[in-house]
């Protein structure tokens, strides 16, 4: 499990790690990925999120709140 300590020292984050940080599953995380939403990395067959694109996710979602209000 990733604590919001040894979030911020990560380089790049397993995809159990990015949805336990974004508070969401692991289908709903690939699914973003496959939607697009969300980019990722790949590094061979391994898929990892570096946490700039978590961020950009967030701010996706902020975006989309503010525009839906």
């Amino acid at each position: 499990m990733v604590t919001p300590a040894a979030s911020t020292d990560q380089i790049l984050y397993k995809p159990e790690e990015a949805a336990t940080v974004l508070r969401i599953g692991r289908s709903m995380l690939y699914e973003q990925i496959r939607l697009g939403r969300l980019r990722s990395v790949t590094i061979g067959r391994r898929r990892l999120v570096p946490p700039e694109y978590v961020a950009e996710y967030i701010a996706l979602l902020k975006r989309e709140s503010q525009a839906a209000a």
